[in-house]
């Protein structure tokens, strides 16, 4: 075990940090005590004896999980019992309070961010629109979510938390009352785009703040929670937004967001008292990336959109898809170059990726978000098109494992949080992961309701154990300086993954359909036509005669899918792979940051 210094003992949860640690710092030292309120930065400095009750310290490039199993991390009470004040951490009343606040604003977004899906044929309908009309409302929210998660975490930095989500509130209520009101879908696009500003701008702000507000090693069963109200936000949203739209009114889907935001509005105000360096509102607006937002709003809009109508407005091949999609990769590479060497605070700090364990982290995040999404989007369209089920039925057919999922998180969440590991949950959720999307495979025409149910339970729990287990990593191997940004990137990246896991399912599906309904003389001559989009492919088998023509097309879809569920098992196995490039990093660690809960022997201005 390692020794640092006297004068590195940890900082009150209280204060900002005192000092800015090097963008070069070292991760392979980290102290693990976790200071009581009372203690401050002045008497960190006098009291050079205080180091020796923290002289214990744990390597964090190799951290008490090695493979031959040597050494193990200490428990709360060996940390406690050596001398390092682990009960320094309380959970306070304000603190449970806030934390409800955040889990119903993530419970909010999750919810908004699925409940239109199933309700765009009725809307489609009542508002007299196209099928590309639909496709776009229902897609503008997850794009403008995921390009705008970055420049909240970069302006919540300047302006402060609570400014930033209090922005994203109005940014999504102002969204929810354009839809709810929209009279044409060109109205719809702008609210829903409205709400995915502000909707993406929230999950990132909740995510920072649960670091802001908890110790690393704590902090696994409220992610865990938040993850939770994620996934159940996530599965109800269908079945809300269905029962609206056929028994109500559509317009419902949007008003229901109106008492979510209010609650937040009030709260959020009165519960995040947050201790932020107050400064002129002028020299804030001079520390903005403006050049740097710029070019990653533009150039993420420029790739992520020809990805979405990618083979379903224009062909792949099409030039209306290549040359943004060209210009948005160029973009990006422009933007990495001025982020590393020009920008004086850079929108995206570089060096968040700038060691194994955080690079192998976002790329798996990347992969789960991806994964995640195609059996979200494309499960409920094997219940329809194969199973007959209704959109609100097929909803419910995806609790075995939407609602597997978040138990697990928490579960796995408080897990970590207990034993101080975290690996062992990220190759056991990768192992399981590429397991059950792998099932998925047996998924067919006459799969029984009891095989379909234990089939899905699988991946719901290997997607659980990753949730907050990838978190761990990515927040361990970033210094405290810079974890605001790696959390962001966390939560960007799970967008990201999300926004092109539709696409890339869309593609395989389109191929492997043409080669199917090629195989069958009465469907060939019609395969371009009932390949292009597998959700209008479902309102065609429903309309259909049966007969053996509709039994062919089904066959032919459930085999299509199976591809779908092939290549996703296949990715699982690449970021299981990725999983050994991973290290066990410390996660026994002081909570430093900036804006934390303010207390009345601070010396800083709360954020106004």
């Amino acid at each position: 075990m390692e020794s640092k210094t006297a004068d590195d003992s940890a900082e009150t949860i209280a204060t900002p940090r005192a000092s800015t640690p090097s963008k070069d710092q070292a991760h392979s030292e980290s102290s693990i005590s976790l200071p009581s309120h009372s203690s401050g930065i002045e008497s960190k400095a006098k009291d050079d004896g205080a180091a020796s009750v923290a002289a214990s310290r744990v390597s964090t490039t190799k951290e008490h999980e090695n493979q031959n199993g040597s050494s193990a991390a200490p428990s709360l009470h060996q940390v406690k019992s050596a001398g390092v004040p682990l009960e320094g951490f309380k959970a306070t009343p304000r603190l449970y309070v806030a934390f409800v606040t955040l889990s119903v604003i993530t419970l909010m977004v999750a919810l908004d961010g699925t409940s239109l899906s199933v309700a765009l044929p009725i809307i489609a309908q009542r508002l007299r629109g196209t099928a590309i009309e639909a496709f776009w409302s229902g897609t503008s929210f997850l794009l403008c979510s995921t390009i705008f998660q970055p420049s909240f975490a970069s302006f919540s930095h300047i302006f402060g938390r609570k400014p930033m989500v209090i922005v994203g509130l109005i940014f999504f209520l102002i969204g929810a009352l354009v839809a709810a009101l929209a009279n044409d879908f060109g109205t719809l696009l702008v609210g829903r785009s409205f709400q995915g500003i502000g909707g993406g701008g929230l999950i990132a702000l909740t995510e920072i703040l649960v670091t802001d507000l908890v110790p690393l090693r704590l902090r696994g069963q409220w992610f865990g929670i938040i993850s939770g109200m994620w996934s159940i936000g996530s599965v109800s949203g269908p079945i809300i937004g269905g029962a609206f739209a056929q028994n109500v009114t559509w317009r419902w889907i949007f008003y229901l967001n109106l008492p979510f935001i209010g609650i937040a509005l009030v709260a959020v105000p009165l519960t995040l008292k947050l201790a932020f360096k107050a400064s002129k509102f002028s020299e804030k607006l001079r520390r903005v990336d403006w050049i740097g937002s710029v070019l990653f709003i533009g150039s993420t809009t420029s790739f992520l959109i020809p990805v979405t109508w990618g083979g379903v407005s224009y062909a792949w091949d099409s030039w209306r898809t290549l040359v943004p999609l060209l210009i948005g990769v160029a973009g990006l590479i422009l933007f990495v170059i001025f982020e590393e060497y020009v920008a004086e605070e850079p929108l995206i700090r570089l060096d968040v990726f700038k060691n194994r364990t955080a690079a192998a982290s976002y790329f798996e995040t990347t992969i789960h978000g991806l994964i995640l999404w195609s059996v979200l989007y494309y499960l409920p369209l094997y219940y329809e098109a194969v199973k007959g089920e209704t959109p609100i039925l097929s909803g419910v057919s995806l609790f075995p494992q939407t609602f597997t999922v978040a138990p697990v998180a928490v579960v796995t969440g408080i897990a970590i949080t207990k034993l101080g590991y975290y690996r062992w949950a990220i190759w056991s959720g990768w192992i399981i992961t590429t397991l059950g999307v792998g099932l998925l495979y047996l998924l067919d025409v006459h799969t029984t309701t009891v095989a379909w149910i234990f089939l899905n339970l699988v991946s719901g729990i290997g997607m659980g154990l990753l949730f907050p287990s990838m978190a761990f990593a990515i927040q361990a191997a970033s210094t405290n300086k810079d974890l605001a940004f790696a959390v962001a990137m966390f939560a960007f990246f799970r967008a990201f993954g999300q926004a092109i896991g539709v696409a890339i399912g869309g593609t395989i599906f389109q191929n492997q359909m043409k080669v199917k309904l090629a195989a069958y003389p009465l469907l060939a001559s019609r395969a371009s036509e009932y390949s292009a989009d597998a959700s209008s492919l479902v309102q065609i088998i429903k309309s259909m005669q049966e007969g053996i023509l509709k039994d062919q097309l089904i066959q032919s879809y459930a085999d299509s899918l199976k591809t779908v569920w092939a290549v996703m098992c296949g990715l699982a196995f690449v970021a299981l792979l990725s999983t050994f490039f991973i290290e066990g990093l410390d996660i026994n660690r002081a909570l430093e940051t900036e804006q934390g809960f303010q207390y009345e022997n601070t010396h800083v201005d709360e954020e106004k």
